[in-house]
């Protein structure tokens, strides 16, 4: 038996890891870097027509945005989730496939300009699709035989619809461990879904820390400190523009603001329109309404009954095409613009921040968590100025956080769901920039008295043996000028040699003819790019 750490190993985004049991090899999520990559990762330790299962705690890309590359790799096997996450992947996914493409061809468009080499998406919309067609859903609490040997159950997390941590049995011979796979533990008393629900038992448990060193202000209302920030805004004339993750975010800023209208609590300004400018999240929003019996919390299902829907209100205003987005621009009332991304690294945010960040008058307000390196996390952190399409934006805009609205656990929150486990023997830690892994990590030991570690990627485990059989040592990336581009299609490069590495696999006992053709073009690619 093995487990091997690939993703999010003192980092936050990327989260995958490898399972070896008996004869199947199997994913715990396939998650996408954002913003910048501290370290490198290690590679699966096996082609991706070698997998035989994804098991994916929830759809967020830095969870689930890798998968398409796995299909185009060779991939051919299923990936198990619940029903919700497999709702949200069925447009996330494609989502994420049309930034990828749309970038392409404008990173291409200016490449040409300069003469160089064209830009390669990291996967295609056919990809994503491919992906989508291997989802299979499961209910949360129900225990089911993923294969011989293999036991799995999703317990609902509480970050986001569909959301899970992901219990696994584990048998090889006579031996059997648990091993549990926490996924992004949401945060309490969060409007909408329902809080992290507590597992009972593990031999070993794999954990995220993304506040693992740090407490959630916490507003006594949030609604209140929503109407305080857009009542400051409007009396001076201008607009709150909230880069928010489509999914998710966007869903619990609307119950909030649907309760704002419906008592008042901002004044003076009557029928102020809200924006939803992000057709991805308009269609998360349905998936939500479809999902609510399975998902919503016990407040959010009182308003259903009531014939109420919470996420919904009069002067909201869903925009789908690029011309209306456009002309939100032009519209000079007091308005609220929540818009994608969350990171503000892609989508129509960047577009609202170009034409909103210069003026005094605006607020940026960042309810989400910023990753490193993204230019949400630069603005939070005190930029004066931004480039935007290639344009410099000076920064005069009023920055600001909320406070509390968090989808993730703080360390209270990490401390209370892991110590709800017993007997666990080991508890590895990721899922946190190096200084969260490392102090929540230091928590664990210190205060709980559990033997805890935090792997760095390429860090292998025998849970069998209970024994770290490979400790990784961190490989910092060094910056490079152009370094994204080549990435993307060094990955892509990567994924063409393990499809080609299954392919001479399986092409023993084909005719010698095929062998010696086969043979002589992979000799000619080799003789080419050698020179």
């Amino acid at each position: 038996m093995k487990m091997q750490f690939i993703g999010a190993a003192h980092e936050v985004t990327g989260s995958c890891t490898y399972l070896e049991i008996g004869n199947t090899k199997l994913l715990v999520d396939f998650g996408m870097e954002q913003g910048r990559d501290v370290y490198e990762n290690a590679r699966i330790p096996c082609a991706p027509g070698e997998i035989d299962y994804v098991l994916l705690t929830h759809a967020h890309i830095d969870h689930s945005g890798l998968l398409p590359l796995l299909y185009a790799g060779g991939f051919s096997g299923e990936i198990h989730t619940t029903q919700g996450t497999a709702s949200l992947c069925s447009i996330m996914l494609r989502d994420s496939a049309h930034i990828q493409e749309f970038e392409a061809q404008w990173r291409s468009r200016k490449a040409q300009r300069k003469g160089e080499e064209p830009y390669v998406p990291l996967y295609t919309m056919q990809d994503a699709i491919g992906s989508i067609e291997m989802l299979r859903q499961h209910r949360y609490d129900e225990r089911f035989a993923l294969c011989e040997g293999v036991d799995v159950r999703f317990i609902d997390a509480g970050h986001l619809l569909g959301s899970a941590s992901i219990e696994i049995w584990a048998t090889e011979g006579k031996e059997t461990r648990k091993i549990v796979f926490s996924g992004d533990i949401g945060n309490i008393n969060q409007p909408l879904i329902r809080d992290p629900q507590f597992i009972k038992d593990a031999d070993y448990v794999v954990m995220e820390s993304t506040y693992g060193n740090r407490h959630h202000e916490r507003p006594k209302d949030y609604a209140s400190a929503l109407a305080q920030v857009i009542q400051m805004t409007f009396d001076r004339g201008g607009s709150v523009i909230i880069p928010s993750f489509a999914v998710g975010r966007t869903q619990e800023l609307l119950y909030f603001l649907r309760q704002i209208k419906e008592q008042g609590m901002v004044r003076d300004h009557d029928g102020f329109p809200v924006y939803m400018d992000s057709p991805l999240a308009i269609e998360a929003t349905s998936i939500f309404v479809r999902n609510q019996n399975s998902c919503y919390d016990e407040e959010a299902l009182s308003f259903v009954k009531a014939g109420i829907n919470p996420i919904a209100f009069p002067d909201l205003q869903l925009i789908t095409t690029p011309e209306e987005s456009r002309s939100i621009n032009f519209d000079k009332r007091c308005k609220v613009i929540i818009s994608a991304s969350g990171m503000c690294e892609a989508g129509r945010i960047k577009h609202h921040l170009k034409h909103n960040l210069w003026q005094p008058q605006n607020t940026i307000l960042f309810v989400g968590y910023q990753a490193y390196g993204t230019l949400g996390r630069s603005l939070v952190e005190g930029a004066t100025s931004v480039k935007l399409f290639g344009e410099t934006v000076h920064v005069a805009a009023q920055i600001k956080e909320l406070p509390g609205i968090s989808g993730h656990a703080d360390v209270d929150g990490l401390t209370a769901w892991i110590a709800a486990i017993r007997d666990v023997k080991r508890v590895f830690v990721n899922h946190g920039e190096s200084e969260a892994a490392d102090a929540f990590t230091d928590h664990l030991r210190n205060d709980l008295g559990l033997n805890a570690y935090a792997p760095y990627s390429g860090t292998e485990f025998d849970p069998i043996a209970d024994e770290i059989t490979l400790e990784a040592v961190p490989k910092p990336i060094a910056r490079k000028s152009g370094s994204s581009k080549a990435n993307t299609v060094y990955q892509r490069l990567l994924a063409a040699s393990d499809r080609l590495t299954k392919l001479i696999r399986l092409s023993e006992g084909r005719t010698n003819k095929d062998l010696a053709k086969l043979t002589d073009q992979i000799t000619e690619l080799c003789n080419k790019f050698e020179k």
